[in-house]
């Protein structure tokens, strides 16, 4: 940490002024309206993607992009994001705030406009406005999120004053109104908190690591920016600071890594509107990673930024090498690739227009950056290593011994060409081919052992499906150098069978013999670590496979739904339940309090409601469900109820006269007491609940009102809220039925769904015989399979590193955090 922190004074330009800074007051004439909100609710996916998790959190990183492009400007220093219990979330910064005058055109507040009109920003004016740089270009992200809640509350601190503005279900409540003077007249910032909508999303609860692998980033890419991250639901917390910027970036990459030089390279350069900053320090890994961003939005593919750093690397090194005679005696000729070879670089450029490649975002078109890119980070690399010879050389040294690692694999692959072991023509022994000849037909089965392997050449389609059993587990190549991995007959095989080639210089894709190659291992301990080995060698030696959606993971079925001759096999519980419910209700005509609904809404209800009940009842180990489910839909008490012992002791009162008339229904007998503590005054509600077989003891105190298990309640409760004690009528042709609940109509859908069927559970692909291996697992028809993606190219290298990589001590850190969270383990 020393270390980071000298470089980081000894590379810090004080006078070096961004180019994204402006010096322009930020008011409501310089929100200029390319056009009017369209109904975002209807058509989320548009907007966010999808109404999943990856949605939920986008909507916490539109806020928060907000807010750092104020700090891009220069007018922006920490940022603050609560999650709150109720899965609420309120960002604050100490911008320039959101105006709060009236628009010269619209008549309504800055503020207002920037929260109910898409295209509607700061970031559209000819002259630049209020930004000069801007990762949000299209001015929807914060008229996205408001739509998208179910409230938005904002306070802005601006001119002398703290002015409040409400929305609900994204239209205002109200004008903006002034609530304080300020006791700073010259203090200003924003304050947002929102709810995301339970009706439209899908997922309810924010993921802190998701959130903080995000804020960590950002925090890196803009040094000096204070970022904090807090979570009510269990107390954690956490600083995102960091003075030495993308060079501490670096060093958090390679925490897992040997680093051949200590000492971060860093260099910032400006030019006319452009702006480069790098990062790079090379490791004694056999692996390159180059992350790069353009106005700090990630660049997973690269682009004309990327191009100009490798080109000017390969050329200032290659330079450097022969004016210092560092290749006396070498025969080989170095590439960039050679002296790429353990690299790990961030590259960050900022620029008035950048242009996308694809609506990703994710690689940089720009043409006229690559030359300035190659200008800025070739003076600068330059002079560098005139500065520091020592770093130069053990560069050199390391892509040297590359050159030659590069050469003996060389030499290996002619070797193992000589004997056909690695041609295109020749296949391992094991393997069964299928009779297809064209790719795009063709499949490929990895599977785990001679003994599964059997099976599925047995029950395979020999028309279009290969298979490939592998022995044991292979090699781990990420601790393994290229030479040794051809070394291994495991690998050599796969290798044989793709029949790409592997390596830069022999890869060639368009020779792959199969398009769906499908890693089939078992569900257990051995098996995932049999498949994690498989990804590791497609990530590092065959990432095009991957990244054109060749690789497939197989995924057995747990359920065969079968009700006269016909017959379905089902991935999980939650598409067995899709799938009952379905049943139930098509061709249906089905109405809530007299008015109809689609089938579709009545299946998205159904599902909210089991989500529920599945809630409630994974929580009755520790509580009661009975209790849990009366609190949560009565909300009569909440945390900050427990300061006043009368309240505590209402609420006692009223459980217990619900519960008492139950007791001999259902065999259960309640003892609720409202304690106070003499010296906190702080109250709670000891528990006592008896049944024939056990007594539960528990209290329900601040912190459990508090907890993530009380807020997961509360969010599934609050989806279905509206519609738990509604009429609803199923009118079918064979019958009608009616229900006075949600809960009630849920259960018998489901019920009604199951009449008739016989359904059947599978334990797994180690107990199937053949016929069974095809219809569960191979059967196109019947299977499923798991495409392999990279969502995050950084935090996939990440993963890879820590877990297969050499240094135990990350590895084990990472460990203790997440075990917690597994779940589902056959071991």
């Amino acid at each position: 940490m020393e270390e980071n922190k000298e470089h980081s004074k000894d590379h810090k330009d004080e006078a070096h002024e961004s180019i994204s800074k402006v010096s322009t007051e930020y008011g409501s004439s310089q929100i200029k309206i390319l056009e009017g909100l369209d109904a975002v609710r209807k058509r989320p996916g548009m907007y966010i993607g999808d109404t999943g998790m990856r949605g939920l959190h986008h909507c916490v990183y539109e806020i928060v992009d907000n807010s750092v492009d104020e700090a891009l400007a220069g007018y922006c220093t920490f940022i603050d994001v609560t999650i709150h219990i109720d899965n609420s979330v309120t960002v604050v910064d100490n911008g320039r705030g959101i105006p709060t005058d009236i628009h010269p055109t619209e008549g309504v507040s800055g503020a207002e406009l920037a929260y109910t009109k898409l295209h509607a920003g700061g970031k559209f004016n000819e002259d630049g406005g209020a930004y000069k740089v801007s990762g949000g270009l299209h001015g929807v992200g914060a008229a996205v999120v408001n739509a998208l809640s179910k409230w938005v509350k904002l306070e802005i601190k601006k001119y002398g004053k703290l002015h409040e503005l409400n929305f609900d279900h994204g239209k205002a409540t109200a004008v903006i109104k002034e609530i304080g003077t300020l006791e700073n007249p010259k203090e200003t910032g924003t304050k947002v908190t929102f709810k995301p909508d339970n009706e439209i999303f899908e997922f309810h609860e924010f993921n802190y690591d998701t959130l903080a692998n995000r804020f960590r980033e950002m925090a890196f890419l803009n040094r000096g920016l204070k970022i904090s991250l807090k979570d009510e639901r269990n107390d954690k917390g956490e600083l995102f600071y960091f003075e030495g910027g993308i060079s501490e970036f670096v060093n958090y990459l390679n925490r897992a890594k040997s680093a051949i030089h200590k000492k971060v390279i860093y260099f910032i350069q400006t030019k006319d509107d452009y702006e480069a900053e790098v990062a790079l320090q090379w490791t004694d890994s056999y692996n390159e990673v180059i992350t790069s961003y353009a106005n700090n939005i990630s660049t997973p593919e690269g682009g004309t930024h990327v191009s100009g750093f490798k080109t000017a690397l390969t050329r200032v090194l290659n330079n450097y090498a022969k004016d210092n005679n560092l290749l006396k005696n070498i025969k080989i000729a170095l590439t960039g690739d050679d002296m790429r070879e353990g690299l790990t670089a961030v590259v960050s450029v900022k620029l008035k227009e950048p242009q996308f490649e694809g609506q990703t975002k994710s690689k940089l078109g720009n043409s006229e950056v690559e030359g300035i890119v190659n200008s800025l980070v070739g003076e600068s690399f330059k002079q560098y290593l005139e500065e520091n010879p020592e770093i130069g050389k053990a560069v050199i040294k390391k892509s040297v011994d590359a050159a030659a690692a590069r050469e003996a694999a060389r030499r290996a692959r002619e070797l193992t060409r000589r004997k056909n072991v690695l041609e295109f023509s020749g296949l391992p022994g094991k393997m069964a081919d299928c009779q297809e000849s064209d790719p795009a037909q063709c499949e490929l089965y990895i599977v785990e052992g001679d003994s599964a392997g059997g099976s599925a050449k047995q029950g395979r389609d020999r028309r279009v499906q290969a298979v490939l059993p592998l022995k044991g587990k292979i090699l781990n190549v990420e601790k393994a150098r290229y030479e040794k991995m051809l070394a291994s007959e495991e690998i050599k095989n796969l290798i044989q069978a793709f029949g790409t080639g592997v390596g830069k210089e022999t890869f060639n894709i368009a020779k792959l013999r199969y398009h769906k190659i499908v890693i089939m291992t078992d569900a257990d301990v051995d098996g995932s670590h049999i498949r994690t080995l498989i990804l590791t060698l497609l990530y590092r030696q065959f990432p095009q496979l991957i990244e054109q959606g060749y690789i497939y993971i197989a995924q057995p079925p747990l359920y065969k739904y079968k009700k006269g001759k016909m017959e379905t096999y089902l991935k999980d519980d939650k598409r067995l339940e899709e799938y009952l419910v379905n049943n139930a209700t098509q061709d249906s005509k089905i109405t809530i309090d007299g008015e109809l609904i689609t089938g579709e809404a009545a299946k998205l209800l159904i599902n909210k409601e089991s989500l529920y009940r599945k809630t409630l009842s994974y929580y009755d180990t520790h509580y009661d469900t009975d209790l849990l489910k009366k609190l949560v839909e009565d909300a009569d008490l909440r945390p900050d109820d427990l300061t006043n012992f009368s309240k505590v002791e209402a609420a006692a009162k009223k459980l217990t006269d619900y519960f008492k008339p139950l007791e001999n229904q259902t065999l259960k007998f309640y003892s609720i007491v409202a304690e106070e503590d003499v010296d906190t005054k702080i109250s709670s509600l000891r528990l006592v609940i008896k049944t024939a077989s056990r007594t539960k003891k528990f209290k329900i105190s601040a912190n459990f009102l508090r907890s993530p298990e009380y807020a997961d309640l509360v969010n599934s409760f609050d989806g279905i809220k509206k519609y738990a004690k509604a009429a609803f009528k199923i009118e079918r042709e064979k019958d009608t039925r009616e229900f006075t609940s949600l809960t009630e109509f849920s259960e018998f859908v489901i019920q009604d769904g199951k009449q008739g069927a016989y359904i059947q559970r599978y334990k797994g692909l180690g107990e199937m015989n053949p016929e069974q291996l095809w219809e569960t697992t191979m059967n196109p028809q019947n299977r499923t399979l798991l495409q392999v993606k990279i969502e995050d190219t950084l935090e996939a290298d990440q993963v890879f590193t820590v877990l297969m990589g050499d240094q135990v001590e990350p590895r084990r850190k990472f460990v203790e955090e997440n075990a917690l969270n597994a779940r589902n383990l056959d071991v």
